[in-house]
């Protein structure tokens, strides 16, 4: 067993293993109930006033429930089932130009109004230290409304039994196939916040996320040589509809590989896996070279993440992340200057309005409604990702609606939206984009990768690896990864499939931020085809 390998089967469990444990366990019938809505108001109200009389010139004020449960198993026993909640107050003040921020669970009004108090004063310790006062972008007042996930089926009503019983029929299905280690879950999450500010906005929110993942581990035990594939799901904002496995919602790729848009079956997966993951332990080692690449949604998301999505942060770009995770090769002047990102088959918006996306909102946490917007048009780089306080940096004059805290006790900052690469605008299929390579990998799936500090220079391997010769597939590969700089890979995309094709991938856990936060952010494509990539033997470069 190669520790790379280790990690790489095990990773996806244990990140949804954390999530869970912030909060306090609770019963599971604890995740069905929902605030009084008067009760929220009545302390946003005292929060608000008390802030303003403390002298505040704005105030927002958070009010988050946050629900989470997590079932896990392992062949046919259950690893565990962990229900948690998380309930407070996170209030946000500009005092004397500055920001001051302070949270409480204590849940009373004499709690929320010295939490305001509290901020205020901190906002006004700040002001002796700013350079300038924050400048925010007008936002209108919107008096009480509310958003709800259009989910179809609420993930908490459905019994853990029922849970259970899936991940073990799974299990099982896959142990048939040939198996020999399964690992299979199902994480919930409903979070119920309420937003207002003296801006004259009360906003009340039921967001809703599920993720189902699983690895499949099979041995050689003549050479103790193993290989695992994870299942091929996406975290999306659904409720437990997403693993009715609707058969009108899969593709069979000219791999043969079957994936999944907006429902997932967890039992036709499993024994693919198992096969697959047998098939990888007899596959060719690849030659190192030059390849066009003709990469599936299920792993161009990651990409996307890590090479547009994060090099396209204004706060990043600033170099305010330079301590977390880096900054960025982007800079204001390639927006005005309208950099070539990519090629001009390349258009990625912005957009957490996206229906079924894990970043999908009605507003985002300072009051805002979520929007739509071109990141990179025709592969010209014209805009990034801006809040309240950021907006006039880019000669906005409004937020784009980006703003995020992950616990009503984290203050909010600006978050990456949903980043996703547009469709081609001619009709073309995965079929017919493989046809016309000569001598390609296609690539489904997620995997190990590593980015350098500014996000320019990047390598990316996968789940499973097809080579293409003369416009077929020929078989499966192992030991696949290909570097990239940013705007060269961006720049030899030659080709992307239509409408047809579009899926979304993403993740529940991507970090930011100091103390560190996580988000959920959805990253969709069409596959898309990158001429002429490096591609390098992993198992080579391991000496």
């Amino acid at each position: 067993m190669q520790r790379r390998d280790f990690l790489k089967a095990t990773s996806a469990g244990m990140a949804c293993m954390l999530l869970p444990l912030q909060g306090r366990a609770v019963p599971a019938d604890t995740l069905l109930s929902a605030m009084d809505m008067r009760l929220k108001k009545s302390l946003a109200d005292t929060a608000l006033q008390a802030a303003r009389e403390a002298g505040a010139t704005y105030c927002d004020v958070r009010i988050g429930r946050y629900l989470r449960q997590f079932v896990s198993t392992r062949e046919d026993k259950v690893n565990g089932v962990v229900n948690t909640e998380s309930t407070g107050v996170g209030i946000r003040v500009i005092a004397g130009g500055a920001w001051g921020f302070a949270a409480t669970s204590d849940m009373t009004p004499d709690a929320v109004a010295a939490a305001a108090r509290q901020a205020t004063a901190l906002a006004k310790a700040n002001s002796g230290a700013r350079i300038a006062p924050v400048e925010l972008a007008p936002t209108p007042g919107l008096g009480e409304v509310s958003w709800k996930a259009p989910i179809r089926k609420n993930s908490m009503l459905v019994p853990i039994k029922e849970k259970v019983e899936l991940l073990l029929a799974v299990n099982a299905a896959a142990m048939k196939a040939g198996a020999n280690y399964v690992n299979s879950s199902v994480f919930a999450i409903n979070e119920q916040k309420y937003f207002a500010s003296t801006d004259g906005s009360y906003i009340d929110q039921d967001i809703h996320r599920i993720a189902a993942p699983m690895s499949v581990t099979v041995i050689d035990k003549a050479s103790g040589k193993f290989r695992s594939r994870d299942g091929l799901s996406a975290p999306m904002g659904m409720g437990y509809e997403y693993l009715d496995g609707n058969a009108a919602d899969k593709t069979t790729l000219p791999s043969g590989v079957i994936v999944y848009g907006k429902s997932y079956d967890m039992l036709e997966d499993a024994v693919a896996a198992a096969k697959q993951a047998q098939m990888k332990l007899k596959a060719p080692s690849v030659k190192p070279g030059k390849y066009d690449l003709v990469l599936d949604p299920s792993h161009t998301w990651l990409t996307i993440h890590e090479s547009v999505g994060h090099p396209t942060e204004l706060d990043r770009v600033l170099g305010y992340e330079a301590n977390y995770a880096g900054t960025s090769f982007v800079t204001l002047d390639k927006v005005k200057e309208h950099f070539q990102y990519g090629s001009p088959q390349v258009n990625i918006v912005a957009d957490k309005t996206q229906v079924g996306s894990v970043g999908a909102v009605g507003y985002d946490d300072e009051g805002v409604a979520t929007q739509k917007w071109d990141i990179i048009r025709d592969g010209k780089l014209v805009s990034l990702q801006a809040i309240r306080d950021q907006a006039h940096m880019l000669g906005l004059d409004h937020s784009q609606g980006c703003c995020y805290a992950d616990s009503w006790s984290s203050v909010q900052f600006q978050r990456m939206p949903n980043v996703s690469l547009q469709p081609g605008k001619q009709p073309l299929s995965v079929a017919d984009m493989v046809k016309d390579v000569e001598n390609g990998i296609y690539i489904v799936g997620d995997g190990s990768f590593s980015i350098d500090q500014q996000r320019y220079n990047a390598q990316f391997g996968g789940e499973l690896f097809y080579e293409i010769k003369e416009g077929k597939v020929t078989g499966m590969i192992e030991d696949v990864a290909y570097q990239i700089r940013t705007p060269e890979f961006w720049n030899s995309c030659v080709a992307v499939c239509d409408g047809r094709d579009y899926r979304l991938g993403g993740t529940f856990n991507d970090g930011k931020g100091q103390p560190g936060q996580s988000s959920s952010v959805s990253h969709g494509s069409s596959t898309a085809r990158f001429n002429g990539v490096n591609v390098i033997n992993t198992a080579r470069n391991l000496g």
